[in-house]
């Protein structure tokens, strides 16, 4: 220590100066690592999304129009449609079926899926939707059972990104990457589907991409918003 002191000394360094170099590059490594363990070992779930009446009505109304599913209940649960079951009944009403006038668009934007998801009491703290330019993302906390080895009784943190946008009269679907506790899982563990765009890849064989190109009109995603129309 002596030596290593003197040494900085004659560098034009004093022994106080090396004693505090050594401090700070202690509180740093301390810093980071209570940063890691935070963020990744003990990750802090997510603070659910609440939408005001404003934005209520405005999501109620798209619901309305899919006729299946009505947001802003007791505690922001999602119920049930008014339109959907026989006021006071509690059953379906019957009803001639008819596409007339229906709407083969399906458009929501970043806060109003959230808000869907948090509406899953199961799910409100685990997950997490970014919605920007041809890039959908998703965060997703797994906790771990118990007994699963050396991350046993933790909470696993997921990231993952896929590209969704439309080109060439077809659907562009690529899975961007995914993330466990921050660490890139290799392309060869992901069945080297990385960056690949899937329609394109497996769409020429009957099965569900090929279904799926057919049936998409158009997908887009952009300024935090996700929109899907449908073909005839």
């Amino acid at each position: 220590m002596n030596q290593t002191l003197n040494d900085s000394v004659s560098r034009g360094f004093s022994g106080k100066q090396v004693v505090m170099f050594v401090i700070a590059a202690v509180l740093a490594t301390v810093i980071v690592t209570f940063f890691v363990v935070k963020t990744y070992i003990f990750p802090t779930e997510f603070k659910p999304v609440t939408l005001s009446e404003k934005e209520e009505q405005g999501l109620n109304k798209k619901l309305a129009e899919l006729d299946i599913l009505q947001f802003g209940g007791p505690d922001g649960d999602v119920e049930i449609s008014g339109n959907v079951v026989e006021e006071g009944g509690g059953r379906l009403a019957p009803e001639r079926y008819s596409e007339a006038g229906a709407s083969r668009e399906i458009s929501f934007n970043e806060r109003e899926l959230n808000a869907l998801v948090a509406s899953n009491t199961d799910m409100a703290k685990r997950l997490a939707v970014d919605l920007s330019d041809d890039l959908a993302s998703a965060k997703l906390l797994i906790p771990l059972d118990p007994d699963f080895p050396i991350m046993g009784g933790r909470t696993l943190r997921l990231n993952a990104g896929v590209q969704l946008s439309f080109k060439n009269d077809r659907p562009v679907v690529v899975l961007k990457g995914v993330s466990v506790m921050g660490v890139p899982i290799p392309n060869a563990w992901l069945g080297n589907l990385k960056n690949v765009d899937l329609v394109s890849e497996f769409g020429t064989d009957e099965g569900f991409w090929r279904a799926f190109a057919a049936g998409v009109d158009l997908i887009e995603v952009r300024d935090g918003r996700l929109l899907v129309r449908l073909k005839e």
